[in-house]
């Protein structure tokens, strides 16, 4: 089959005992040339092309879909189609899978592209040390065995039908086998686009490289020049007085002066995309789980959506499956705002008049520092003293995230259910941003990952949603779409994807210049 759908290939599963994508995709034509200049926010003075590294739209934009590709491809229909890879056949029970890779691929050096810069590749994100949010999906790999320069065996330790999704990854980056250090400093790949210049948390230009495979279908910018601007307001100004011909995370509040202008336009695509409050719950008092279901019930959802969102989302219930995904449970019952449940839960586990700190930074999504201070208010009529500390914005990724007991967050979401849960929720991951251990929860993640039946699989992550909604560490009060805007100059397919902003972060390869 040419393309296949993450909802088909749930259904599908290895069950069909092949599994096999091949070729480019047939799009509308675009046109050559010109400069694409994009504001973007998310950057960092800490920024690098290595992928391991990335958790924000700044470099994941700037490195896959531009200087860097991966082995396969969310099409912006929600397809998955092959980029490195040409082709992907799996075994009956998906332990077992063939990829053969795309011949006649250089890296930007000139380095024919083959089967050990993918082995290479992979290998990184389980080195020793290695702090790559994609190590759940490469250590799940027990052996990769080359065929040949253009086809590789993967064998996993336990069947996964979500693999080939697994490996368009943002993280999981092919860089040139014995040269990956250099490759990293310098920005070697095999994109659309070679670097001519980058300054971390400043700007990055790249020029287009002539005589790619994606030619005829992708790449019609002539360069890119990548701006960062963090500041919300700074980066709308940007688009407005034509400094920029793009930019991500549209501020709310000054989107009715954009949609006045008629040189700009808003694109607006619902996806999985969710804000959140992490608590680690290995550390006092979020370990005890009635502190933890109080807080979750002294928060204001809707109030959330309408004034932090302005309606562009929907309420959330405490989990991180969306309503883009296959297996959403959108029946459970809702955690709703109940401050005399609250303090109820508090009374119960010995804690009247609770006294915490939330940390926040714009940083963490556009309006979080508003959305706690909200947070604040509607945790008061509750008992709950919540102090909201303002943290700097440039290093929030490296210095709060992850490392203060409680603060602000955002997730993209994922493709599919296994693989958002595996990210963020598995024991063990990097990214495992509240710590919190539940057997029963850990037991239906490797259950349902080997599932073949749709059926069962639907139950196991329901239950698994419901687990996370009631007694999971993080707080998820809304799902946010993705708001973006640009100049009327720009042009695309008509398609524009929802795996995550700016057209699955694809912009710049995709879309041309009208």
């Amino acid at each position: 089959m040419s393309q296949i759908s993450r909802r088909g290939l749930m259904k599908t599963g290895a069950a069909a005992s092949v599994l096999a994508a091949t070729g480019m995709p047939a799009v509308a034509q675009g046109k050559r040339g010109g400069t694409l200049r994009l504001g973007l926010a998310g950057a960092n003075t800490s920024d690098s092309w290595d992928g391991r590294t990335h958790s924000d739209s700044y470099m994941i934009m700037s490195a896959h879909g531009c200087v860097f590709d991966c082995l396969t491809e969310v099409g912006a229909d929600g397809t998955l189609k092959g980029e490195l890879a040409e082709s992907w056949e799996a075994s009956a029970d998906a332990v077992t899978w063939t990829f053969k890779l795309r011949q006649g691929v250089t890296f930007h050096n000139g380095k024919a592209f083959g089967a050990d810069d993918v082995i290479e590749s992979l290998n990184m994100h389980t080195a020793e040390g290695a702090k790559s949010a994609a190590k759940p999906i490469v250590s799940a790999i027990t052996d990769m065995k080359k065929v040949n320069d253009h086809e590789i065996v993967f064998t996993l330790a336990a069947g996964n039908a979500d693999f080939p999704f697994l490996l368009s990854d943002y993280h999981i980056l092919m860089y040139p086998a014995g040269m990956v250090d250099e490759a990293i400093a310098k920005g070697i790949g095999t994109g659309m686009y070679m670097v001519e210049s980058f300054d971390p948390g400043v700007r990055f230009v790249g020029k287009r490289v002539d005589s790619h495979y994606k030619d005829g279908s992708a790449g019609w910018f002539d360069s890119v020049e990548v701006i960062a601007i963090n500041d919300s307001s700074a980066r709308m100004n940007a688009l407005m007085t034509g400094q920029v011909d793009a930019v991500n995370r549209v501020d709310f509040k000054t989107e009715p002066l954009m949609k006045a202008n008629p040189m700009i336009n808003i694109f607006e695509v619902t996806g999985n995309q969710h804000y959140t409050f992490p608590m680690l719950t290995n550390l006092s008092p979020y370990d005890n789980m009635q502190v933890r279901q109080a807080l979750k019930h002294a928060i204001n959802r809707q109030e959330m959506v309408d004034k932090i969102l302005l309606g562009h989302g929907a309420v959330a219930n405490d989990h991180p499956i969306g309503p883009a995904n296959q297996y959403y449970a959108a029946d459970l019952p809702q955690n709703d705002y109940d401050p005399e449940k609250a303090k109820s839960l508090l009374a119960a586990a010995g804690m009247d008049g609770l006294s915490v700190d939330l940390s926040a930074s714009d940083a963490a999504f556009s309006g979080a520092v508003d959305a706690a201070q909200l947070y604040q208010a509607s945790a008061k009529a509750a008992g709950i003293n919540l102090n909201v500390v303002q943290e700097p914005a440039d290093g929030y990724w490296s210095n709060v995230w992850l490392k203060k007991p409680w603060c602000a967050c955002y997730w993209s979401g994922r493709a599919t259910e296994d693989w958002m849960f595996s990210t963020a929720y598995e024991s063990g991951v990097p990214w495992n941003d509240t710590a919190w251990e539940n057997a029963r929860f850990q037991e239906l993640l490797l259950t349902a990952r080997a599932e073949l039946d749709s059926g069962k699989r639907k139950d196991m992550y329901t239950e698994m949603q419901m687990l996370m909604s009631t007694e999971g560490g993080t707080v998820v009060p809304m799902y946010a779409n993705y708001v973006d805007a640009h100049s009327t100059k720009l042009a695309n397919s008509g398609t524009i994807g929802n795996v995550f902003q700016m057209d699955s972060s694809r912009l710049m390869e995709r879309w041309w210049f009208a």
